[in-house]
């Protein structure tokens, strides 16, 4: 009898790869799932996969490396062959798990993976807020000369609201700034005390303490910047949100801006990617960056292969 070729991609199904990072480009830890006898297949290639997408790319698929499209229960039905989820991230808040745990599909994450990308982005936007860089670029371009008064970031209050992987490296770098933080978290790590300058706090000491305002926690019923919590802040304060777009009540932080009590807010999640044009994102005084927190080289590799991995286990039991 002859031995069959075991480096034969597709000798044990097919594993749909739909993250933007890898669908177009690919990856070199994809090779590891072909090595081990999987065929790939790429519903969307370099774009979000819509619904119909998914189930005609993914229903004759065993694995499923997912990004963050949107994964309901009914869908899940549709995908009778699907034993396994592997989000390269962290968040499962598009995926119905409940669904999921139900039909015997597995979800797995990769936790920590792009938590150092996300912490560099919110300082890299708290730079930016506070001298509203890309104000004075656009403006500049455009043959105009004018310039607003900038905020130096040097003993400023950083309020981090949720104090997880993310946050904890945020609040390093801010430390490393010169900047006074103040975190809460549900959960917090309390032998987490890396400074003088550190210290936890309620949510409402962080909320009219800071200067700046950073979000790092997994959303929730309600947003945590709804009208009432933003009636809590210093005027002039700056809000970045790298963790989800729920966390805020969009009408409640226009008035804010157009108002002066949020004086600027940096956003790098929407309810919906690619967003469409609302005044917010046009605000001028709204930073828009497209969900690239944890769009590094080094994210990416970490977050892939840990992906990978993760999706192989969980298919060979």
């Amino acid at each position: 009898m002859a031995t069959p070729d075991l480096s034969d991609p597709g000798r044990n199904g097919r594993i749909a790869v739909t993250p933007r990072s890898l669908s177009d480009g690919g990856h070199p830890a994809l090779q590891k799932l072909e090595r081990a006898g999987y065929e790939l297949v790429y519903p969307s290639p370099g774009a979000v996969p819509n619904e119909d997408q998914i189930r005609s790319g993914v229903s004759e698929c065993v694995g499923y490396l997912a990004g963050t499209e949107r994964l309901s229960g009914r869908l899940l039905e549709d995908l009778t062959g699907l034993k396994a989820i592997s989000r390269n991230g962290v968040g499962v808040d598009s995926i119905d798990v409940e669904a999921a745990e139900r039909l015997g599909i597995k979800v797995l994450t990769a936790p920590g993976a792009n938590s150092q990308g996300v912490a560099e982005l919110t300082i890299a936007l708290v730079l930016a807020g506070s001298r509203s860089i890309p104000w004075h670029d656009a403006q500049l371009k455009s043959g105009q000369w004018m310039r607003r008064p900038g905020n130096e970031v040097s003993g400023k209050v950083l309020g981090l609201i949720g104090c997880g992987q993310i946050g904890r490296r945020v609040a390093m770098m801010a430390l490393g700034l010169g900047m006074k933080v103040i975190a809460f978290d549900e959960y917090p790590m309390t032998s987490f005390a890396p400074s003088a300058d550190f210290s936890w706090a309620p949510l409402e000491d962080v909320l009219s303490s800071s200067h700046v305002i950073s979000l790092h926690t997994p959303p929730s019923g309600q947003p945590v910047l709804g009208s009432a919590a933003i009636r809590l802040l210093q005027w002039d304060t700056g809000i970045i949100n790298t963790a989800r777009a729920s966390l805020i009540d969009d009408e409640a932080m226009l008035q804010a801006l157009d108002s002066g009590q949020v004086g600027y807010l940096a956003t790098d999640v929407f309810s919906s990617e690619p967003p469409a044009p609302s005044r917010l994102t046009t605000h001028p005084r709204v930073i828009t960056t497209p969900h690239i927190g944890g769009y590094t080289k080094e994210s990416v590799d970490r977050a892939t292969q840990a992906a990978v991995d993760n999706l192989l286990q969980a298919l060979a039991t």
